[in-house]
């Protein structure tokens, strides 16, 4: 369906919509998902009741817009066993959508999106910022998590002068910040911007506003240098622990050491006063 043909009927849409990225888990199967209706591969768009559209990231986001909560709900449970990794918490990030064809794509802060229609092109721009928004709040939280969790280590050892010696929570704490990074390095790449922009670069202007009102490259650039710094930390403090085990152990076999020839001067000398 093209943009004037959406527009020719978009006195028949409600003028106010409601768009929910959530996040469903670290991953989602769209593979097999395909029908003819769909409006995009991947994300994988398509059509929903009369008026909605959705849209599923196979990093774990489903995108909805104009679906009523029942119609959320039936949608939501057909897809559950796709999602892996579950969460118990569904984070989610909503906007406001207002249709208004006599006026140009607007974004004002705060909302709502002004938007000419709701065509599939334009829905899948909006989905993109959505859904890359509600992952990096995702990973922002769990890095101040991490962060929360490594500052008793330091704060331990600038006051006794000794690292912790728990130096498995320190590995897992590299793991945690190498997932994070995972993730937004290789699915979700923040920093690209959609595929239908190919197509219509007229909407990259909507899109660069929708990328300033989310700040995705600010959060993103925030988030990569918090990573940096708890991996440093964590592997300063692991190899603190290393470098003290490796002290203990050294002054350990010294005192074996010495012990042996203290028992070997003795036996020596009970040998010579028997004899």
């Amino acid at each position: 369906m093209t943009d004037a043909t959406v527009a020719s009927s978009a006195a028949a849409l409600p003028t106010r919509l409601t768009a929910r990225a959530l996040l469903l888990g670290e991953r989602l199967d769209t593979s097999g998902l395909e029908r003819s209706d769909m409006i995009a591969a991947a994300p994988l768009a398509f059509r929903v009741g009369s008026i909605g559209f959705a849209a599923l990231f196979r990093f774990g986001v489903a995108v909805l817009v104009g679906l009523s909560p029942v119609e959320e709900d039936d949608f939501l449970a057909k897809i559950k066993l796709r999602v892996s990794g579950e969460r118990d918490r569904i984070d989610d990030e909503a906007a406001v959508i207002e249709i208004s064809p006599d006026h140009e794509d607007h974004v004002p802060p705060g909302g709502p999106f002004l938007l000419k229609d709701l065509s599939p092109q334009r829905f899948l721009v909006v989905a993109d910022a959505l859904a890359k928004s509600v992952s990096l709040a995702r990973d922002e939280r769990e890095v101040s998590a991490v962060f929360d969790v490594i500052e008793p280590f330091a704060a331990q050892l600038a006051k006794a002068g000794r690292p912790p010696g728990n130096r498995r929570s320190m590995l897992r704490l590299i793991g945690q910040a190498l997932l994070v990074q995972h993730r937004m390095s290789g699915r979700i790449a923040i920093e690209e911007k959609p595929d239908i922009l190919w197509d219509r670069p007229d909407l990259e202007r909507l899109y660069a506003r929708l990328e300033d009102e989310y700040e995705l490259k600010e959060r993103a650039g925030t988030l990569k240098r918090k990573l940096d710094v708890v991996v440093e930390t964590a592997r300063a403090l692991t190899d603190i622990i290393d470098a003290d085990r490796a002290t203990r152990l050294e002054a350990t076999i010294i005192i074996l050491i010495v012990a042996e020839i203290l028992i070997a001067l003795a036996q020596s000398l009970l040998w010579r006063s028997g004899h």
